[in-house]
């Protein structure tokens, strides 16, 4: 059984930054692509970035140079480095896992999620 557990959401001005990680139960994390989806208000859930098992990223148009995805397989945690927050990033934001290699930005792709970390940006 595969849990993940995200942390570090919070509220935050505009132009401000939060830091939110996910911490991945289970011996074959490293193998796990994972991946960071979040769902605003009245909104469909959306693909924001994802990692693969050897480090490899892809982010989301919205997000790309604001937002940094890592991941530490030693910690079995994945993180979202976000910077430049803007009011449209609100929302609740998930972790996910999936056994697949390759970029997956469709939530039906994984396997795995998490509770999720509400994000609240102030105008």
């Amino acid at each position: 059984q595969v849990q993940l557990v995200e942390s570090g959401g919070g509220l935050v001005q505009a132009g401000g930054s939060l830091r939110l990680s996910c911490a991945v139960s289970g011996r074959t994390f490293s193998s796990y692509s994972m991946g960071w989806f979040r769902q605003g208000p009245d909104k469909e859930r959306e693909f924001v970035a994802c990692i693969k098992s050897v480090g490899s990223t892809y982010y989301a148009e919205s997000v790309k140079g604001r937002f940094t995805i890592s991941r530490d397989n030693a910690k079995n945690t994945v993180y979202l480095q976000m910077n430049s927050l803007k009011s449209e990033d609100t929302a609740v934001y998930y972790c996910a896992a999936t056994g697949a290699g390759l970029f997956r930005t469709h939530p039906g792709e994984y396997n795995y999620w998490g509770q999720g970390t509400q994000v609240t940006v102030s105008s």
